[in-house]
C-alpha cells in the first residue's frame, strides 16, 4: 500500500520533532573535584592512637568512594592538604596510602596547600611556602607513577585581595608547574557533612537516611541552577566544574549522585578536558573574600550586578540546625 500525503507529512513532522529535541539538548559535561585529600576529617595534631593514625571508620569510607568512582568511571581528582598526611610533623604511612590507594584506582591528585591556609588571611609570601610545603610529598608520590603536580586549588576559594596580588600568585603558580583548577559548582556540602559526621557518632541511622535522601536532590537543584547561570552569561551550558569534598557523607551518597546527573544528561570528564571550553579563558577579576563561582567571578567582572547570582539553593533549616550552623553561614 502505497503511503497517503498525509501519512507522509506526520512521519516528517515526528522526525523533524525529533532532530529539533536532539539538537536543543546541551551538550552536558561535568569534571568532578574533591577538596581536603586524603580525608576531610583527618587531623594533624590529634593523639596517635595505637592502632594507626586512620581509623577504621575513615578507612572504610575512603574505600566506599574510591570504590564508587571506580565503579562509574568517573575520572575524578582529589586536592591534597600535605599536612593531613601527618600527626605532629611525622608523616604517618596509613595516611599515605590513601593517596597511593587513590592513585591505584587511575584517579589524578593535585596540590591544595599543606595546611588550607587562607591567602587573604596570611599574605602572599606565607601562602606561597604553604603551596611549596604541599607540593614537596605530593611530587615525590607522583614521582613514583611517572607524574608531576599539575594542578592547584585555593583553600576557600580566595584568590587574592587585589589584582596584583592574583597575577603574582599566577606567576609563583605557572612558574612551579601548575595551573588553577577553577570551581563553577559551589554549595554547602561541609554543612551537610557536620550534620551527617554528628549522626554517624550517635549512631542515629533515622537521621542518616534523612540526610542521605535530601542531600542529592540539593546537590542536583544547585547543579541545575549553575547550568541556568551558564546560559545567562555564556548563552550555552559550558562543562562545569564541581566540588565535592572527601568526607563520609559523599563516600555514603556519590553513586546516587552519578545516577542523578546521567539522568540531567551529564557525561564525566577530567579537570582537563573540561577546562577547554574558551569560556574558561576568561579573566578572574575577583578580589573579595567570598568563595564563589567562577560563573559568578566572570559575571562581576562584566559588570554584572549583585543580583545576578541570586537564587542559588540552601541548605534548609533542619540541615543548619543539626550541624550547629547559624542560619545565614552559606
Amino acid at each position: 500500500m502505497r503511503p497517503s500525503l498525509r501519512m507522509i507529512g506526520a512521519l516528517f513532522g515526528l522526525l523533524l520533532c525529533f532532530g529539533v529535541a536532539q539538537a536543543a539538548t546541551p551538550d552536558r559535561r561535568m569534571a568532578i573535584t574533591f577538596d581536603d585529600l586524603p580525608w576531610a576529617s583527618l587531623d594533624p595534631t590529634t593523639p596517635l592512637p595505637a592502632t594507626g593514625s586512620v581509623p577504621p571508620a575513615i578507612d572504610a569510607a575512603h574505600a566506599r568512594l574510591l570504590a564508587k568512582l571506580v565503579a562509574a568511571k568517573v575520572p575524578a581528582i582529589g586536592f591534597v592538604n600535605a599536612s593531613r598526611l601527618t600527626v605532629h610533623g611525622q608523616q604517618q604511612a596509613d595516611r599515605v596510602a590513601l593517596l597511593q590507594a587513590w592513585l591505584d584506582a587511575g584517579l589524578a591528585l593535585g596540590n591544595h596547600t599543606a595546611s588550607h591556609v587562607d591567602l587573604h588571611a596570611v599574605g602572599l609570601a606565607a601562602y606561597e611556602q604553604d603551596i611549596l610545603a604541599g607540593d614537596a610529598p605530593l611530587r615525590t608520590l607522583l614521582a613514583s607513577r611517572g607524574q608531576v603536580p599539575q594542578w592547584f586549588r585555593h583553600p576557600w576559594l580566595r584568590t587574592g585581595r587585589t589584582l596584583a596580588e592574583k597575577a603574582a600568585l599566577g606567576r609563583f603558580l605557572t612558574d612551579h608547574g601548575y595551573r588553577i583548577a577553577p570551581v563553577t559548582v559551589t554549595h554547602s556540602d561541609w554543612i551537610w557533612a557536620a550534620a551527617y559526621r554528628k549522626a554517624l557518632e550517635h549512631g542515629d541511622a533515622a537521621t542518616q537516611q534523612k540526610l542521605r535522601d535530601a542531600y542529592v536532590p540539593y546537590l542536583v537543584r544547585t547543579v541545575a541552577y549553575f547550568e541556568g547561570r551558564s546560559q545567562a552569561l555564556l548563552g550555552h551550558e559550558l562543562p562545569q566544574v564541581l566540588l565535592l569534598h572527601a568526607n563520609e557523607l559523599n563516600a555514603d551518597t556519590f553513586d546516587a549522585l552519578v545516577v542523578a546527573l546521567r539522568a540531567r544528561g551529564y557525561r564525566f570528564v577530567t579537570l582537563d578536558e573540561a577546562l577547554r571550553d574558551p569560556a574558561y579563558q576568561r579573566p578572574d577579576a575577583y578580589t573579595g573574600p567570598l568563595g564563589t563561582s567562577w560563573l559568578h567571578r566572570w559575571a562581576m567582572a562584566e559588570g554584572r550586578p549583585w543580583t545576578f547570582s541570586n537564587g542559588q539553593p540552601t541548605s534548609p533549616n533542619w540541615v543548619l540546625d543539626l550541624a550547629g550552623v547559624p542560619a545565614g553561614s552559606e
